[in-house]
């Protein structure tokens, strides 16, 4: 059997199917636990009002989330047409959250906001949600470039939003002090991405090149940014793009 035959037998096997959704609805879990105190449910916990822009960049956020799940369950349940009628939404939806990521991160880097003071400077830090945004948009666009081919389009997708998940994971981190958010932010990321291949694996039967080649991108990019961030080229850079 050719892998082409290999790789459309594996669509038609429901387990296949619902795998997709499922991860789907385990990374929207974790999105929703990371920032319910500060956005979802923050007048049960009595956080500040938040500014148009980050009020705005969780609505924004929060959709690409939603339409991942929609969209995983609209293939799941043979609703292809739906699917790509979403599709274009989906393109759109990637290029308001540059635009809006890159104005956050940004802000934050004026505010002086780091979420370890004492170990990582508000302009160090801005390089780790500017590279998050483009880690992710890489692959997203990415994967919409190979829409037709669904083996690659869905599985670049499911990276691209695991890739966004550090800053949920640090949210949790810092409920509960003094665990080190940016390790456990990046250390859950890079396990979740590394189950995901996992699993792509033991269904398959073999290592699919855009979970292994998107989710190494991602796992060697975590550490790579600060890396970069301690660098005196992106101090001046930082300092450049928040004057």
């Amino acid at each position: 059997m050719s892998r082409v035959v290999q790789d459309a037998a594996s669509l038609a096997r429901p387990g296949q199917r619902w795998f997709w959704l499922g991860s789907a609805l385990f990374t929207a879990l974790v999105v929703f636990v990371g920032f319910s105190p500060t956005f979802y449910l923050r007048s049960l916990f009595g956080t500040p009002q938040l500014s148009t822009l980050k009020l705005v960049h969780g609505v924004v956020f929060s959709a690409w989330v939603m339409l991942f799940v929609v969209q995983t369950w609209l293939v799941a349940t043979d609703r292809r047409d739906a699917h790509r009628l979403l599709g274009a939404f989906g393109a759109s939806l990637l290029v308001a959250m540059c635009v809006v990521g890159y104005r956050m991160a940004i802000e934050s880097g004026r505010s002086g906001f780091t979420p370890d003071p004492a170990k990582v400077s508000a302009l160090s830090f801005m390089a780790v949600p500017l590279f998050d945004l483009g880690v992710f948009a890489l692959l997203a666009l990415a994967a919409l470039l190979l829409r037709a081919r669904s083996d690659w389009h869905k599985r670049l997708m499911l990276v691209a939003t695991l890739s966004l998940l550090p800053p949920a994971i640090a949210r949790v981190a810092l409920q509960f002090p003094p665990l080190p958010v940016l390790p456990i932010a990046f250390g859950g990321t890079a396990l979740l991405i590394v189950a995901a291949i996992g699993l792509d694996r033991l269904m398959l039967n073999r290592l699919h090149p855009a979970t292994l080649w998107g989710g190494l991108f991602v796992i060697l990019s975590l550490p790579g940014r600060l890396l970069i961030a301690s660098t005196q080229a992106w101090q001046d850079l930082a300092t450049w793009l928040i004057s």
